[in-house]
């Protein structure tokens, strides 16, 4: 199978409307290994429909803890189990992940146990372990080395982007972050960067539409946000050959369509472009 990297779910932020995308999932199938990026709700779904069987799961990286980038981690590694997951599965995270399968696993002791008991699988609790991203050198497994740079995405610390280079191909995910110039230099030459994006003429929109009432919600997003024109301005330094611009912002107002992305990328990016869609498969060269 050639090396690709399938945008599973591709909408900025948790919440689910009729017309919506689903939240951040990725699947990087690079030389033969299936690598899960980000577990948005929906993820499970997004790997069944790429053609994965869950039970293969044996690699996840979340960027950092806001909900929409690991809320179904736990639902997915059960539902892979209860599809025959019998091997070792390595999550790669923030400080705190653990907690949170803790947390799962606790509210699922009764199931689990019910099923190790009365359909004799393995123990779901020994299959799974965390590594804590807390340096640029993550990990490296064969030919592929992945490493991590801190984005800017107050009020969190640690946020990452991930570099995934073995010696076919070098694929970037931006993951959340402000307008970040190191970016650029981090993925260098990269053959595909995934960046996010805010649609900046849809954001004022947006926060009237489904904020608080307050200026927060504002605040937040252009503190913690790139827009679609910055994107293009980090892929073009980076000279990277493909942008894909993915947990876009917004997905959902009919106001803005395809040719709004396009226009706001142009000014700054001339080479190949894709704008994310739930479901895209982008093949690597």
């Amino acid at each position: 199978m050639s090396n690709f990297v399938a945008l599973l779910g591709t909408k900025g932020g948790p919440a689910i409307n009729p017309g919506s995308n689903m939240p951040t999932s990725n699947l990087l199938n690079l030389d033969g290994q299936k690598i899960v990026v980000d577990c948005g709700l929906g993820v499970a779904r997004g790997l069944t429909n790429q053609g994965m069987h869950l039970k293969e799961l044996s690699l996840i990286f979340i960027t950092h803890l806001h909900s929409d980038h690991y809320l179904e981690l736990g639902p997915l590694l059960h539902t892979a189990w209860t599809a025959g997951l019998k091997t070792n599965v390595d999550v790669y995270g923030p400080a705190g992940l653990d907690i949170y399968w803790q947390g799962f696993l606790a509210s699922m002791k009764s199931d689990i146990d019910l099923r190790i008991e009365d359909e004799g699988r393995p123990d779901i609790r020994e299959l799974v372990r965390f590594h804590i991203i807390d340096q640029p050198d993550v990990v490296t497994l064969g030919d592929l080395h992945v490493t991590a740079l801190r984005t800017l995405h107050p009020p969190l610390i640690d946020t990452f982007a991930l570099s995934f280079k073995s010696t076919t191909n070098h694929v970037v995910f931006g993951g959340d972050t402000a307008f970040l110039p190191e970016l650029a230099e981090f993925a260098k030459g990269a053959d595909l960067l995934i960046h996010e994006a805010m649609l900046e003429d849809a954001i004022i929109p947006l926060v009237k539409r489904v904020g608080n009432g307050d200026d927060r919600l504002l605040k937040h997003l252009y503190a913690s946000h790139t827009s679609a024109s910055d994107a293009a301005k980090i892929a073009a330094l980076a000279e990277v050959k493909m942008l894909a611009l993915n947990h876009l912002i917004p997905t959902d107002d009919p106001n803005f369509t395809i040719e709004h992305w396009h226009e706001a990328v142009k000014p700054n990016w001339a080479g190949q472009f894709f704008l994310g869609a739930d479901g895209l498969r982008i093949e690597l060269s």
